[in-house]
């Protein structure tokens, strides 16, 4: 009769699985009783054992790519981001903002479903990494951005819902060529691929670069123009990095910044620079005059000026003031000797 509990170990161990703390004379007693003892008496009393954590595992979406790697492929394209940002400013003289909004896996099916149609979508390789990639813009930015492009000021602009015609995918592809050039650099440390368009669609649901349950990474961007705001997509399917995937470690990629110039860089900037031809101006003054005084001008008048003989003279490079100096004459020719440097906004 050892497996007979008397009623306080009955009533101390209902205590304890109701999660009320025991009494101090049922204490003991609990503490003395069996594993093998307790489990019967739960039962016995109706009382479920308590089950062990179970971790939910989905065979539709299963999660091949650690996260680890997913924080260091966030890290690689926060790079991309702030150089295509950088580059986008540049070509369309506004200020634009990339950055990245998530870093996921899904299958290429939920990739495909949750783009829109039309849209704009390209097909992209980058040897020696197996496979395709695919690399979607939203309409939502990129109708804005070939406005801007054409000389429109791109605000308040409406969206029309068709697909890119030639002279508009002739645009576009100048910004994903600026892209694709910035995705090269920021993978050449893991990988020295050159990323390539192969074609371009703008229904997402004709293009099948591999199974519909294949496991892809999905990197989104939010490129905002303005008022202007859209998203960009890039799936890199499993098998395309999985060979590469050794190397994506956190302690390797967090740390990632852009290269500095190295000499052989800095001599060809140099030497370019030497070459650079800019428009340089020296203004000895300026004078009011009557159209009809112009008109009867001959040769020998005098036409006489705001500005003493003996002041300075404003000199402007590339059309915006930089310096004052003095005119002369060297070697035979007339030249400005300067003196100081002038405000940008000092009277010509």
């Amino acid at each position: 009769m050892s497996n007979v509990l008397d009623q306080n170990e009955i009533d101390a161990l209902l205590a304890a699985v109701g999660g009320d703390a025991p009494t101090e004379a049922a204490a003991p007693t609990v503490v003395q009783t069996s594993k093998s003892v307790a489990a019967s008496a739960a039962a016995h009393h109706g009382v479920p054992a308590e089950a062990p954590p179970v971790n939910t595992y989905d065979f539709k979406r299963p999660e091949r790519v650690s996260k680890e790697h997913i924080r260091a492929l966030a890290s690689i394209h926060d790079g991309f981001a702030r150089n295509f940002g950088a580059t986008l400013s540049g070509m369309l003289r506004t200020i634009i903002d990339v950055r990245v909004v998530g870093v996921e896996q899904l299958t290429y099916s939920e990739f495909i479903h949750s783009l829109p149609n039309p849209t704009c979508f390209l097909i992209l390789q980058a040897p020696p990494l197996e496979g395709q990639m695919c690399l979607e813009v939203s309409p939502l930015i990129v109708y804005p951005i070939v406005d801007r492009l054409l000389g429109g000021s791109s605000g308040g602009m409406f969206i029309p819902q068709r697909a890119l015609t030639s002279i508009e995918w002739r645009i576009v592809s100048r910004i994903v060529d600026r892209a694709l050039e910035q995705m090269s650099e920021v993978w050449k440390n893991l990988v020295d691929a050159k990323f390539q368009v192969v074609e371009q669609e703008s229904n997402p649901q004709l293009v099948h670069i591999v199974a519909p349950t294949e496991v892809v990474v999905f990197i989104t961007f939010e490129i905002k123009m303005g008022n202007a705001a859209g998203t960009m997509s890039m799936c890199v399917p499993f098998n395309t990095i999985e060979s590469v995937l050794s190397r994506l470690t956190t302690q390797s990629w967090f740390g990632y910044r852009p290269k500095t110039a190295t000499d052989l860089q800095k001599q060809r900037i140099f030497r370019n620079l030497r070459r650079t031809r800019v428009p340089l101006t020296a203004f000895v003054g300026s004078a009011k005059i009557k159209v009809s005084d112009l008109r009867t001008l001959r040769t020998g008048d005098v036409i006489q000026l705001d500005k003493e003989a003996a002041s300075e003279l404003i000199l402007q490079i590339g059309g915006r003031t930089k310096f004052a100096g003095r005119a002369g004459q060297l070697r035979g020719r007339r030249a400005l000797r300067i003196t100081r440097r002038a405000p940008i906004d000092e009277p010509i």
